[in-house]
């Protein structure tokens, strides 16, 4: 199979979830759970024997739902609730809430009251990540999830069934890194749209299948020889719940850029950390949960040992980058608090950022690719000057 062939199987779930998933059901007769970003363990969804998706905006304009919600809130809620309106959730077994902002409570409770037949489950993850008691109240709510899935099926959920689905994501995080690795070394010319798929597409995908497909993909991306791309090297940085626009990745790339690697939740966050395998599966998930944001900080938990700025920084330097640019959703309120921590680390090391606002409604493009187009010849020059000095 292609490489062209196994990036449009990967396209096809990534950019059609909710048809992807319907398709799994009907074919293999298991449930399907759904769940909201970013924090939910689908590991415990797929050991309960079901399909576990994470909800996805789509790209469709907002219409029905345009009246059971705020316009201020963020596109990606905007549209999981206009998906509810039009009906595009009831073939959902369950959904799975998270608290991790104001926007996503609200959206929760319009899926609830649309959604009266469907079991809805909400679980609050304690945000203050380095406290005494941090490890245990994870571990409460995850328990209390579990609980919540055994009375879906009517049976318990085995641990031994738990530490299988834990090998499995582990095994598809690790695949998923080697593709970044790939990326970020020059050893493969893998855009920006492509790695999104690559990573969408496990957010709603059977975890066995997307190993395989992703096993023969880098099988022939490691077979085939690549020259690294010329371009200025760029680190994308933002949008947690929703996966950027492939338009805006495109047009960032054809302004004379190479996206090398990032930490958008639809990338690095979502892959970055495994789960410990061994011993008691739901101690292992909340320490996945704490350890998640010592690898990839959010701005939607609160942790004395996390440094956004600073990890951002890093990454850069981890990745060769030589600017950055920030893609913050529109309305996202934990990102505009956090930006401006950003923005002054940045200015103060003198290393290029562009923020970009994105929006649900795409709008023209020719407009940020002028923004673009003078960032990356800023970047060139910049560049060309710290050579000259050295």
């Amino acid at each position: 199979m292609s490489i062209e062939t196994l990036f449009a199987t990967l396209e096809q779930a990534a950019e059609k979830p909710l048809e992807s998933a319907r398709a799994w059901k009907q074919a293999h007769g298991t449930r399907v759970v759904g769940s909201f970003p970013m924090h939910f363990p689908g590991e415990l969804a797929h050991a309960a024997g079901a399909l576990p998706v994470i909800l996805q905006e789509n790209h469709d304009p907002i219409t029905v739902g345009h009246g059971m919600i705020y316009p201020f809130y963020c596109g990606y809620t905007r549209s999981v609730v206009d998906q509810v309106c039009k009906g595009d959730y009831d073939f959902l077994d369950a959904i799975m809430f998270g608290d991790h902002c104001v926007q996503v409570l609200g959206a929760a409770d319009v899926v609830r009251a649309k959604l009266p037949g469907t079991r809805v489950h909400f679980y609050q993850l304690i945000s203050s990540m380095s406290d005494p008691w941090s490890l245990g109240r994870a571990r409460e709510t995850f328990l209390n999830l579990k609980e919540g899935l055994e009375e879906m099926i009517g049976h318990t959920i085995d641990d031994e069934a738990i530490r299988a689905s834990i090998k499995l994501f582990n095994r598809n995080r690790q695949l998923l890194r080697e593709l970044y690795d790939l990326r970020r070394s020059g050893a493969a010319h893998i855009s920006a749209k492509q790695m999104q798929l690559a990573v969408k597409s496990s957010m709603v995908m059977d975890k066995a299948a997307h190993n395989a497909l992703l096993e023969t993909l880098i099988g022939e991306i490691e077979a085939r020889a690549a020259t690294a791309p010329a371009g200025v090297r760029l680190y994308l940085s933002g949008h947690f719940c929703q996966a950027p626009k492939v338009g805006v990745l495109d047009m960032i790339e054809s302004c004379g850029a190479i996206v090398v690697d990032d930490d958008l939740y639809h990338g690095q966050r979502f892959i970055s950390t495994d789960v410990e395998e061994a011993g008691d599966p739901l101690d292992a998930l909340a320490g996945w949960y704490l350890q998640r944001n010592l690898k990839v900080p959010c701005p939607t938990r609160v942790d004395q040992n996390a440094d956004w700025d600073g990890y951002l920084l890093d990454a850069m330097k981890r990745s060769n980058a030589q600017g950055m640019v920030v893609l913050m959703a529109k309305f996202c309120e934990p990102h505009m608090y956090y930006y401006p921590l950003i923005k002054k680390a940045f200015e103060q090391r003198n290393v290029p950022h562009l923020l970009i606002e994105t929006e649900h409604e795409l709008t023209a493009l020719e407009g940020l690719r002028t923004r673009v187009e003078t960032f990356v010849e800023v970047v060139k020059r910049r560049s060309s000057t710290r050579r000259a000095a050295a």
